[in-house]
């Protein structure tokens, strides 16, 4: 046992260990509080501004409290966890503000609104508490504001490897929890199988076993120690390749051109990554910048600090073309945020890499200061300093105004469901709109606003050009006409969930096989998307003489090109089924005939 382990062992003492342990015990209690005030829809759930600031400090704070323990004095992690809740609360209660995670418990239940801190708050806090987390215990350590890179890099990949291996923990024991379980039942004993089964028991378990694995992992800085070595080294070899591949790709781009790249919509975010990666790889090699590094792992590491630079300044440019064409929305201030970080490591790495005379040795003072910037960005962005959705739809409204979005390309959606409350107030303004587009942007803006936050996982098709649902239909049998009410009907009343994109989008296609399904003489339609992304549906016209699903055909079935070309040959009879359904209460139940041979896809002719 070396000396450090053994100052540690002497510090956490047991007392320490029975305080974290029943810190992790009691955050588990007071969530479970949480979960079972969301599940039914009871106090605080139904208080946006107290339940998104509890669930978010008791998802945090012990979890600082606990690493905190044994490693400041009782003043510093008291004036810590004051500091760490007053920027909770600020972010909290600003997250609930913006009026984008109040939601439905259920789709359509008619209950009360419940309301939770949105993820990706909680998301980035975890990045912005483990910055300043490793910043404080280091600071503390050293008793200085600002430590040396060496205390940074040790409290940093400790707190890492603390937490990884602490999830890993939960995890394999409640893996042995279902074992036991399992064999429990093979004696007809059910009592640990529904033990698991209550989340009264899961959610206080699994706090209690994390902070326990934190305790563990801290009295064994050896094992930590030797683990982070390992992975390090691991990750340092990885490194040639990435560089290899990236120098690769930026070679291919005066070739190429960059048409292709900004056609998959996708590559700021793809960049982002790989800069990240190279990043991480490069820090992996460079280590607290006294390790011994093989030459192939020097020379890596020095082109990858040089290689983050181009990537970031493709993704820049890549993002600044999308901001031309469309606006800011909130994905891009968020992905315009990170780009500015990684700028910042991007420059001060090039810097770091024509440094010959010393071995990468700017990096760490690249890295302390970058990690303060980083602190300050997440702040600004949940706060109304650089609030994504307050930029994106005052860009959104300010493209509208000036022309450059018609106002039948407008993403009224996006204000609705993305824009939280200024989205809000952007469509109660649009809704007094005066001008040649007044008609289509009153109605639009009615129409959103009247919609209930459970539609946002259905967003309406938007088309640019008026649909032709004749034009997006292939009739079967060849040469039939669809009913003129069925082409008449106006599609955007009914739910998008409920009918195929080719009703209200120029850009789907769809087989539509005329036939009478229920036998009363009068035809219906069954609609087969061509791109074969969802299931069938059959549409019949009821007495109202509107048109409306009422069932559906098998995704399986869809997936059957043999199957779908007898269709369209008008190889096929009606059968009834075998067996009436039952009807409970308003709820069919079908039978299945359990004798009924299968007919397989590939046997089709």
């Amino acid at each position: 046992m070396g000396q450090n382990e053994i100052a540690l062992e002497a510090q956490v003492s047991r007392k320490v260990m029975a305080w974290r342990l029943a810190t992790g015990l009691v955050q588990g209690l007071l969530l479970y509080w949480l979960y079972a005030a969301v599940r039914d829809a009871a106090w605080p759930s139904t208080a946006p501004y107290l339940m998104a600031p509890l669930m978010t400090t008791l998802l945090i704070l012990p979890v600082l409290l606990i690493s905190s323990l044994g490693h400041l004095a009782p003043r510093q992690v008291g004036a810590w966890l004051l500091v760490a809740l007053a920027v909770l609360l600020v972010l909290s209660l600003h997250d609930v503000w913006r009026g984008l995670n109040t939601h439905p418990l259920l789709p359509n239940s008619g209950r009360k609104e419940v309301t939770s801190p949105s993820a990706l708050l909680v998301a980035l806090s975890c990045v912005f508490f483990f910055i300043a987390h490793t910043l404080v215990l280091a600071g503390a350590q050293e008793r200085k504001r600002i430590a040396s890179y060496n205390a940074y890099f040790e409290i940093a990949w400790k707190l890492a490897i603390q937490l990884l291996f602490s999830v890993f923990f939960v995890g394999a024991l409640f893996l042995v929890l279902f074992m036991g379980a399992s064999l429990f039942m093979l004696v007809k004993l059910k009592f640990l199988r529904e033990l698991l089964e209550n989340a009264w028991f899961n959610v206080p378990v699994a706090f209690a076993a994390l902070s326990c694995a934190m305790h563990v992992t801290d009295v064994r800085p050896a094992i930590v120690h030797g683990i982070r070595t390992l992975l390090l080294v691991l990750m340092s070899w990885i490194l040639p390749v990435a560089v290899v591949l990236v120098t690769g790709f930026l070679c291919t781009l005066p070739f190429t051109g960059l048409t292709a790249l900004w056609e998959t919509r996708h590559a700021t975010s793809v960049l982002l990554s790989t800069a990240a990666v190279l990043l991480v790889l490069t820090n992996a090699a460079f280590q607290n910048g006294e390790a011994i590094v093989a030459l192939p792992l020097r020379v890596g590491a020095r082109t990858a600090a040089i290689l983050i630079l181009p990537v970031t300044m493709v993704g820049i440019y890549a993002l600044g073309l999308r901001v031309a064409q469309y606006g800011w929305t909130s994905d891009r201030v968020i992905a315009a945020a990170c780009l500015l970080v990684a700028f910042s490591y991007a420059a001060g790495y090039l810097w770091a890499a024509y440094q010959y005379d010393t071995w990468l040795a700017p990096v760490a003072l690249v890295n302390i200061y970058v990690s303060w910037l980083v602190l300050a960005v997440l702040l600004a962005l949940f706060t109304p300093i650089a609030d994504p959705a307050r930029i994106g739809v005052h860009s959104q409204m300010a493209r509208l105004a000036n022309g450059k979005t018609a106002a039948a390309k407008f993403d009224f959606y996006y204000l609705r469901f993305e824009g939280g409350r200024y989205g809000r107030a952007a469509l109660e303004e649009l809704k007094r709109s005066t001008g040649p587009d007044a008609a289509l942007l009153q109605r639009e803006a009615a129409s959103f606003l009247a919609m209930e936050d459970a539609d946002r996982w259905h967003p309406p098709a938007r088309s640019t050009a008026p649909v032709s649902v004749a034009a997006n239909m292939t009739v079967w049998p060849a040469g039939a006409q669809l009913p003129d009410s069925f082409l008449a009907q106006k599609w955007d009343a009914l739910k998008d969930n409920q009918k195929p994109d080719c009703l209200t989008s120029k850009d789907a296609r769809c087989d539509a096989f005329l036939l009478d399904a229920d036998g009363d003489g009068k035809p219906e339609v069954l609609l087969v998307d061509q791109s074969r992304m969802r299931a069938g549906q059959l549409f019949a016209q009821g007495g109202d003489g509107n048109w409306a699903g009422v069932a559906s055909m098998a995704y399986g079935d869809v997936l059957c090109p043999p199957l779908l070309e007898k269709l369209r040959k008008g190889e096929y009879s009606l059968v009834a089924p075998p067996f009436k359904q039952l009807n409970v209460g308003g709820r069919r139940v079908a039978f299945e005939p359990s004798a009924a041979p299968v007919v397989e896809c590939s046997t089709l002719k």
